[in-house]
């Protein structure tokens, strides 16, 4: 959150503010009024939370995400106290009943560690190797460094879009979308007029590989988003495709999970949804039963970033519901009526 804070604060286009959840909106206002594009993408990853010390090398955490406890048993962990970096791995971790996923756990750690300091998995930081970036957080960071990445291309560029267009940096979406739940119900970074992109790092299916391109994402696993606003997703990816040969996109519903979007839908925003397809989701390797860093495809980041230019940019042709389809779909029942009205 400091950072995209000193980001917005480095671009004097760039305006950032806060709502009483700690979510932050970044606003590039357009050259006219209309409804705002606002992209959407969460700020956190799957980790631990330091509770209290129980002697002077036994840590009690708090476990935040969706990771099996089969993974995170006997888990390296790094903590971040600070400027000071403290090793410690898990010994025990506890469930609720029922679930397979930790809700405490118990670490052996190499130094006191201050209540509240956050821990992850001790994974790479970051590496690039056969063309997919590895890390041991893609899931949300990578979405989110595209929005911002497209941020400051529209902020270098000539000219603004014609429309606002804004990015919602949101907390604690892996424990039940709380901060996305916040910022829907407060009002105070959001507007009922509001275009929401829901942004995403999601499992990768079967039938939307990675290196085949961003995904234009129809639904998750609990909802299924704006018809209307999908189509203009879509119809932008393949105008760009036809113009950049090196933009790759798909079209998919992706039921590895819930995101953001279904939150935005469920307080009745007009949400579309993009994401990419992301390698051992929340560092599960399930092909080797083992943690691993998270990993995308720089192809398919590369053409999110161009998508969201496109879309920020064309943002202000886009009309609710089905009026640009219908009216495709009218000009070839004309072509075609006398097929049913010969005369």
């Amino acid at each position: 959150m400091e950072y995209v804070e000193r980001f917005a604060r480095a671009r004097r286009s760039l305006h950032v503010s806060r709502d009483r959840a700690g979510n932050r909106l970044v606003e590039l206002r357009g050259r006219s009024g209309g409804p705002r594009l606002v992209f959407v993408a969460h700020a956190d990853h799957p980790g631990f939370v330091a509770r209290a010390m129980r002697d002077g090398r036994t840590l009690e955490a708090d476990f935040r995400g969706g990771v099996l406890a089969a993974y995170v048993r006997g888990a390296k962990v790094r903590f971040f106290d600070g400027e000071r970096v403290v090793r410690g791995r898990v010994t025990h971790t506890e469930q609720a009943k029922g679930s397979q996923v930790p809700r405490r756990a118990t670490l052996r750690v190499n130094s006191t560690i201050a209540p509240g300091t956050p821990g992850m998995f001790d994974l790479t930081e970051g590496r690039v190797s056969g063309g997919r970036f590895h890390a041991r957080a893609c899931d949300d960071l990578a979405g989110l460094a595209a929005i911002l990445t497209m941020l400051d291309a529209l902020h270098r560029g000539r000219s603004r879009p014609r429309g606002t267009v804004a990015v919602l940096v949101t907390r604690a979406e892996e424990v039940g979308f709380v901060g996305a739940i916040a910022a829907a119900k407060d009002r105070r970074l959001l507007r009922g007029t509001d275009r929401l992109i829901s942004v995403e790092c999601s499992s990768v299916q079967p039938f939307a590989p990675q290196g085949n391109g961003v995904i234009v994402r129809v639904g998750d696993r609990t909802t299924v988003f704006d018809s209307g606003l999908t189509w203009f997703l879509t119809d932008r990816a393949q105008d760009l495709a036809k113009r950049d040969k090196a933009f790759k996109f798909q079209r998919a519903l992706m039921p590895g999970g819930s995101c953001e979007g279904t939150v935005f839908d469920a307080w009745s925003y007009t949400t579309g949804a993009v994401c990419l397809p992301l390698g051992n989701y929340h560092n599960m390797d399930r092909a080797r039963k083992k943690l691993a860093p998270e990993n995308i495809h720089l192809g398919d980041w590369e053409s999110m970033v161009k998508l969201f230019v496109e879309i920020a940019r064309e943002a202000h042709t886009f009309r609710p519901g089905s009026a640009p389809l219908r009216a495709r779909l009218e000009k070839r029942f004309a072509e075609h009526a006398l097929l049913l009205y010969p005369k």
